[in-house]
């Protein structure tokens, strides 16, 4: 009897006279050639991809939108505590420390990880504090995952970037994908370096990872991770709860922003994008809006009117007015169709809509 057609596509079945030859140990050549398709196309099917650094502000909305689009199943979020978040906890979830080599590779192989999304990272105003560390964290984790898709462990890397690559000398408005770039602070030293090595693992070994310069990050899910630019995520929970709040950076501080939505909707289209099309391996400029905290205030006030701003400016001062207050994108939007959605208006709106309610949630939510 001849073996029964195998769709790798479809079925994924073998029918039950083909079983019990397999059960019988019957020698038939098709019969294993069958059995050997069947393997590789499981094995294709349950590749899986890994977030590391997954509970900051990106990783767990990262995390959710790439579950939501594989599978809970398929998305591993991985962090370097246990976690009590809810949404992660929905799929697996590993603790990983971005500095242990074979801790991610044995985290790799047991889940056949074919993705690597690398979040784990100090931030700007964080690493000010701490410059060794931030250093450490941000390079070393980087080549560990670099060394471990040039090892052919892994297929592709995501690894972001940042507005922070820029420096004074960079012209403020409309910065070009490609212009001066010396950056003032620990994390944006590290962020330059750390493009000039993808670009080397691409050129070098043809290593497949792809970046964006996120700007300042907006999202209502998470608390702020330690950025200057977070600011603009706190102001709405002390708006909400206060009516009032004192800024660390001058009312007339233009910076870029975008709303949390739309840097997950870039982050999963430029993975997706065919490789030829991605054109720069370093660091892909995005923007969404650019405001100051005076206008952000003035887009409250259209909510909550009594809303009042005032302002102490910090260390963090002379790191924001080393940045760009706006972002030439169009290389991005040429080379993989990049579009932002969300506005100064509706960012602002969507912002209070959403943490009013999952405060009204929370306090709903009996202890």
């Amino acid at each position: 009897m001849a073996c029964s057609s195998f769709d790798k596509h479809n079925d994924k079945t073998i029918d039950a006279t083909m079983k019990n030859r397999v059960a019988s140990k019957e020698n038939c050549c098709c019969c294993i050639h069958l059995l050997s398709t069947v393997n590789d196309t499981v094995m294709y099917m349950e590749s899986t991809i890994l977030i590391i650094g997954a509970s900051g502000q990106i990783g767990i909305e990262l995390t959710m939108a790439l579950r939501s689009k594989h599978g809970n199943g398929k998305v591993i979020a991985s962090d370097i505590r246990p976690t009590s978040d809810t949404a992660l906890l929905q799929g697996p979830y590993e603790i990983l420390d971005a500095l242990d080599k074979p801790g991610i590779l044995a985290c790799i192989e047991k889940h056949n990880v074919k993705e690597v999304y690398l979040l784990a990272a100090l931030l700007s105003a964080t690493a000010e504090k701490n410059p060794e560390f931030a250093w450490r964290l941000n390079m070393e984790g980087l080549f560990n995952i670099l060394d471990l898709a040039r090892e052919k462990k892994i297929d592709k890397i995501f690894w972001p970037s940042s507005i922070a690559v820029f420096g004074p000398t960079t012209p403020r408005e409309m910065t070009p994908q490609r212009t001066v770039m010396e950056p003032t602070t620990v994390y944006g030293i590290s962020k330059l370096a750390g493009e000039r090595w993808c670009e080397y693992y691409h050129q070098r070994y043809g290593v497949d990872v792809r970046s964006i310069r996120y700007p300042g990050l907006i999202g209502y899910r998470s608390e702020p991770g330690g950025g200057t630019t977070d600011y603009a995520v706190d102001i709405f929970h002390q708006a909400i709860d206060h009516g009032k709040y004192t800024c660390f950076l001058k009312a007339d501080t233009k910076l870029p922003m975008m709303m949390m939505e739309d840097a997950i909707r870039a982050t999963i289209a430029i993975m997706e994008a065919p490789s030829a099309s991605i054109a720069n391996r370093s660091g892909y400029n995005i923007a969404g809006c650019s405001f100051t905290p005076e206008e952000l205030a003035e887009h409250i006030r259209k909510e909550i009117p009594s809303f009042a701003i005032s302002y102490e400016p910090d260390f963090r001062q002379a790191i924001a007015d080393s940045w760009p207050g706006s972002i030439d994108d169009s290389c991005a939007r040429t080379d993989w169709g990049w579009q932002s959605e969300y506005d100064t208006a509706l960012l602002s709106k969507t912002m209070l809509q959403e943490i009013t309610k999952k405060k009204a949630e929370h306090i709903a939510t009996p202890r």
